[in-house]
């Protein structure tokens, strides 16, 4: 899930979510390919840059035509110097809308659901009080997060394992309903009138998932399984339900809460807390496959690929916008690339996809710390540095 507050970091709650760090390093040999691409000891020495400035174990995998490259620096649970998995799994957190977003746009396309229909029509009476009114939104305003419905994360009495180890331990295996969310959201006031200004709300997401469900009569995992996973093969991505476990091999979820001096193992966790903004778990080489494979046009048409595409600015973060469920970002060396990364109790990752869809490097990290707002800070200036070099794509013979 995506911080209420924070908007290209998809984070649980409105909290500086990130970072905490050791060492031990490898990588893979690359196969030949006609392509410049970064060379290994660069993207090596960025994935270390990362750890150095504060993740516990980091994961990066590049690919382009008949190149795959893997990358790893720190551990996967703290204090054993246990390795981490070349393609281990992962909550995926916020990049899970990007999932629910592509169908969607399916829908749209079918003819089944109007992006610019208010979402009154698919469930009526659901959004309403503290100014919030379902008849004002429309289904674009939810996935562009310009609709004004405030986060439900910032409620912590509705979400207590997101706010303490304690209450991590006393709730991790609850289950929550979709609308029990939605209705912790409406006890706040709307941020903005819909349609004017951009802030992220997990909330949004949640109701898309709502409109899913009500429209095909199945759930939104069931949909993204049967439209999206299974096509494309992706046999390690999963939408959980209240399965709170994760298959091995894993890193293992390190979470520092506020006002904590250790971290908590977070990795067991029942992700209904999160449903359609952020429920997900994958691994690197299903969600790097997942991206290439809509940004190439595999899974939308051109006119509904075109309207996720159509970016919104994102506020005091310049050369960066969001579409439908999907984010975009400047390169240093001209264009653009697509993303949408995802932070969760203990995960972090982000990715990044040229717009034909030929290259794609994802990040993975396991170790949040909420209480070191300035090296989260930096390792998300590292992430961002590793993916810049790396579809920006120096010439294979610079050191």
């Amino acid at each position: 899930m995506n911080l209420p507050t924070r908007p290209p970091r998809s984070r649980l709650r409105a909290a500086c979510l990130l970072a905490a760090g050791v060492v031990l390093a490898g990588t893979t040999a690359a196969a030949p390919n006609k392509t410049p691409d970064p060379p290994a000891s660069r993207l090596q020495r960025d994935t270390d840059a990362i750890r150095a400035a504060g993740a516990i174990g980091v994961t990066v995998r590049y690919t382009a035509p008949d190149t795959v490259r893997t990358t790893r620096s720190g551990e996967a649970e703290l204090r054993t110097g246990r390795p981490l998995s070349r393609d281990g799994h992962y909550r995926i957190g916020s990049t899970t809308k990007t999932f629910v977003a592509t169908v969607t746009l399916q829908l749209v396309a079918e003819g089944r659901l109007r992006l610019d229909e208010p979402i009154e029509t698919w469930l009526p009476g659901v959004v309403r009080g503290n100014g919030n009114d379902g008849r004002r939104i429309t289904l674009r305003q939810l996935l562009q997060h310009t609709s004004g419905i405030p986060g439900y994360t910032a409620v912590p009495a509705a979400v207590p394992g997101l706010y303490s180890a304690r209450g991590y331990r006393e709730n991790r295996f609850r289950h929550y309903p979709p609308e029990e969310l939605v209705g912790a959201a409406l006890t706040l006031p709307s941020r903005f009138e819909p349609g004017t200004a951009w802030a992220y709300s997990n909330t949004n997401f949640v109701l898309v998932g709502m409109i899913v469900d009500r429209v095909t009569g199945r759930s939104w995992g069931e949909e993204v399984r049967d439209r999206i996973l299974r096509p494309l093969g992706l046999h390690d991505t999963r939408v959980p339900g209240d399965d709170p476990y994760l298959p091995r091999p894993h890193a293992q979820a390190q979470h520092t809460f506020a006002g904590d001096d250790r971290p908590t193992d977070t990795t067991v966790l029942n992700h209904t807390v999160a449903d359609a903004s952020g429920a997900m778990y994958g691994t690197p080489s299903d969600i790097d496959r997942f991206f290439v494979a809509l940004l190439s046009g595999r899974l939308l048409g051109p006119a509904e690929l075109a309207e996720m595409r159509r970016t919104r600015p994102i506020p005091d973060e310049p050369g960066r916008g969001y579409g439908l469920g999907l984010e975009t970002t400047e390169l240093s060396c001209g264009g653009r690339y697509w993303h949408h990364g995802g932070d969760d109790l203990g995960f972090s990752s982000e990715n990044g996809v040229t717009a034909d869809g030929r290259r794609a490097v994802l990040v993975v990290k396991n170790g949040v710390d909420e209480n070191d707002e300035a090296g989260g800070a930096r390792v998300d200036a590292a992430t961002r540095a590793l993916i810049d070099h790396a579809l920006c794509a120096p010439n294979p013979s610079r050191p």
